[in-house]
């Protein structure tokens, strides 16, 4: 495994829908959360900063969480983690320290799909503020909305990621 420089990006699910007798875990997205959600795929495809492209995803079992990763139209390879729904930032860094051995090769850009407040709390913890984008980190800081996406560099191996090692270098609310 290479010690270049990882992409990993954090999206909170799209908004989800509260139908009533749905358990937390089943609840589907909204109409408005199938779109964003759909933004937020073409956002990933599109921006400069990542590259290569989305090669893997960590995504939650909830269905809001499956749905939106199915709308963003990503063909990556998937991993649904029942963990990471519910989670604390330390859980998900953990499924983040496995990655090289879940998905068997050498994951450049990784995408994570999870809920608040692990998403904003994960992303504060990771970034270390004198090489983070100040705009994003404010952003994250003041509120981490449905389909809102954080993206940070990380230095070394997944095994590597440990809170205030990476560097924020965007937040971006897909509307």
């Amino acid at each position: 495994m290479s010690d270049e420089p990882r992409t990993l990006i954090l999206l909170r699910h799209a908004k989800s829908d509260y139908p009533d007798g749905v358990a937390d875990h089943e609840r589907p997205l909204a109409p408005r959360g199938q779109r964003e959600a759909g933004l937020a795929g073409d956002w990933l495809r599109s921006d400069p900063l990542i590259d290569p492209r989305v090669q893997a995803v960590l995504c939650s079992t909830a269905t809001r969480t499956r749905e939106t990763l199915a709308r963003t139209g990503l063909n990556a390879e998937v991993r649904f983690v029942d963990r990471i729904y519910d989670a604390t930032p330390g859980a998900v860094i953990d499924e983040i320290n496995g990655a090289e051995d879940t998905f068997g090769f050498d994951v450049r850009t990784l995408l994570v799909i999870g809920h608040e407040p692990t998403m904003s709390q994960l992303a504060l913890g990771l970034a270390d503020t004198t090489r983070s984008d100040v705009d994003a980190l404010e952003g994250i800081s003041a509120k981490y909305p449905t389909s809102a996406l954080a993206v940070l560099r990380v230095s070394g191996t997944w095994r590597s990621v440990q809170l205030g090692n990476a560097a924020l270098v965007d937040f971006h609310v897909p509307r």
